[in-house]
């Protein structure tokens, strides 16, 4: 998301950026772009008033007019009041120790993801160490509570589930099931409605007293835009928020949400919701989106994505493969997969500073790599294993199975020969082997 107003931002910081010399008018003009800018992204009116306000009053003072850099100078102001907006400093649960049980109430509209994205979070809380438990309470939806189930059975996480139509008695008995069984925290999924009704707020107004939240999480859909502010405020109002979850943040949507929901509630995003993979739910840290949206990149996520794929161990293994040139086609595979546990090869383009905006998604030929590993996936672990035994008879079996041709598959071994090749050569560059493990294997 966000390719316009990146792309708008990214012009203002390469035209005003290197500017030895900047003027008021200079200013006015830059400002002026960026009103209609965060206008056309859907950002509420009365926060683009405050923060060209803020910005012009700040950009005109004697600090930037007489800086030894005005350009730059005037571009921090601008992503300073960007990260103003979005939040100023990342948002952590308020979850209590492992002794005691913390409850997450997650409530909003029928469409928004909430049931997946409580899934989401489930997952990530077990990979840092806790024990939750879902508690499918959303008995308005048809199959909200089996999704749930699916989900949790996928990710490794029970789910408390009741033949019952009264929500706030699941919602008690799923406090004293995850009290005897040792669950540090309970993941709330309430009913949602198509719009906000005064049976949905009753229903969770309850729960919320029963079971005294640490946090009460709205999941909103970024693509509604002004929509999710006004469904945040409204059911802040009536409910009372702690956090945020926008979905759909890997969408074409504006941007408006993520940009005036912090200043409309003054409730903290917690979270973005950036694929369909249950993996796909990364913390929301303002001065990396802001960073994003002038174009300037976001290296510290992009990292952080490829260090979650690759385990310290597999990584000195594969180093000590590509020495021996011994990689095979299942390493390969695996590093393909790696690939793509980190995302869309669009938002990672889009962490990188002045790649964002740049290269359209239909744009980017993503087939090839499910075609590779297709044709990997329908070898036999001994054709893995040593790509000398593939002749012309196993070739036409494997182009079969994958739905390609022969002429892919020999392209494809052709290519692993060359991959083995480079990677023996940069095995003995200590320095370079150790930039590619720290990216993840990313040698292809």
């Amino acid at each position: 998301m966000l390719e316009k107003l990146t792309g708008t931002f990214s012009d203002i910081v390469r035209r005003i950026g290197g500017k030895s010399q900047i003027s008021e008018k200079n200013i006015e003009d830059a400002v002026e772009e960026i009103k209609i800018a965060l206008l056309e992204a859907d950002v509420n009116l009365r926060v683009v008033r405050r923060f060209v306000n803020a910005t012009i009053e700040e950009a005109k003072g004697e600090k930037v007019l007489r800086a030894v850099d005005p350009g730059q100078q005037f571009i921090k102001i601008v992503h300073d009041r960007i990260v103003a907006l979005l939040g100023d400093e990342r948002q952590e649960l308020r979850l209590k120790g492992p002794d005691t049980q913390s409850v997450i109430l997650f409530l909003g509209l029928q469409g928004s993801g909430k049931t997946t994205s409580a899934a989401k979070l489930a997952a990530r809380l077990l990979r840092e160490g806790r024990k939750p438990l879902l508690a499918a309470c959303d008995l308005v939806r048809p199959a909200a509570i089996e999704q749930l189930c699916v989900l949790g059975e996928k990710i490794g996480v029970s789910v408390y589930r009741e033949e019952s139509r009264d929500a706030l008695k699941v919602a008690k008995n799923a406090l004293v099931h995850a009290k005897k069984n040792g669950f540090d925290t309970l993941i709330v999924d309430t009913a949602g409605r198509l719009q906000i009704d005064e049976a949905m707020v009753g229903e969770i107004v309850a729960i919320q007293k029963a079971l005294s939240p640490v946090e009460t999480v709205l999941v909103a859909d970024a693509m509604t835009g002004q929509n999710a502010v006004d469904i945040a405020k409204t059911f802040d109002e009536k409910v009372g928020l702690t956090g945020i979850i926008l979905t759909k943040f890997d969408s074409d949507a504006r941007g408006g949400a993520a940009l005036s929901l912090r200043s409309i509630t003054g409730k903290p995003i917690l979270f973005i919701g950036v694929g369909e993979n249950i993996d796909d739910l990364e913390p929301f840290y303002p001065d990396r989106l802001a960073g994003r949206i002038l174009g300037m990149g976001d290296i510290v996520s992009l990292v952080e994505k490829a260090q979650e794929t690759i385990d310290v161990k597999e990584a000195a293994e594969l180093q000590k493969k590509m020495a021996k040139e011994t990689f095979d086609l299942q390493d390969m595979l695996d590093q393909l997969e790696r690939v793509d546990k980190m995302g869309s090869i669009q938002s990672m383009l889009d962490m990188i500073p002045g790649m964002a905006g740049q290269i359209n998604e239909e744009d980017l030929d993503t087939s090839a790599l499910k075609s590779q590993k297709a044709i990997i996936q329908s070898m036999s672990k001994k054709e893995r294993g040593n790509h000398l035994i593939i002749g012309p008879s196993r070739r036409k079996r494997i182009a079969r199975g994958s739905g390609t041709s022969v002429g892919e598959v020999n392209k494809l071994i052709k290519q692993f020969v060359k991959t083995r090749q480079t990677m023996r050569k940069m095995s003995k560059n200590k320095g370079m082997a150790a930039k590619m493990m720290g990216m993840g294997g990313l040698g292809f």
